[in-house]
């Protein structure tokens, strides 16, 4: 069972998802987003696992979302994906990864629908 987590240690969500993970999985393979950004096709593939639009991957109360001009409604999803791979810190986190299915682990729970 390989599982990924996109993963922000500061954060208690991202500490509390990860420690569920370790409860039901061996080895979760955890990547440190906002140290190894994720590629414009990686974030690609989320959205397609997700079922979701480029907006709602980021996080819009972070001051680089209105710094970074990511605001602007009329900015497309290629666009938006431009602008996470470049302040990663606008990806919502953390993200769990498994067998083409992913989750967003708020609340962490919501990571155990595709384990």
């Amino acid at each position: 069972m390989h599982v990924k987590i996109y993963h922000n240690p500061r954060c208690s969500k991202s500490r509390q998802t990860l420690q569920l993970l370790q409860e039901h999985v061996d080895e979760p393979e955890i990547f440190e987003y906002l140290k190894t950004p994720p590629t414009a096709d990686e974030l690609r593939g989320i959205l397609d696992m997700l079922g979701i639009g480029a907006r709602e991957l980021m996080r819009r109360k972070e001051k680089e979302y209105k710094e970074s001009g990511a605001n602007n409604p009329d900015l497309s999803d290629e666009e938006l994906i431009d602008l996470m791979v470049t302040h990663p810190k606008l990806i919502e986190r953390p993200i769990v990864i498994k067998d083409g299915k992913a989750a967003i682990g708020r609340p962490p729970e919501q990571v155990l629908d595709i384990l």
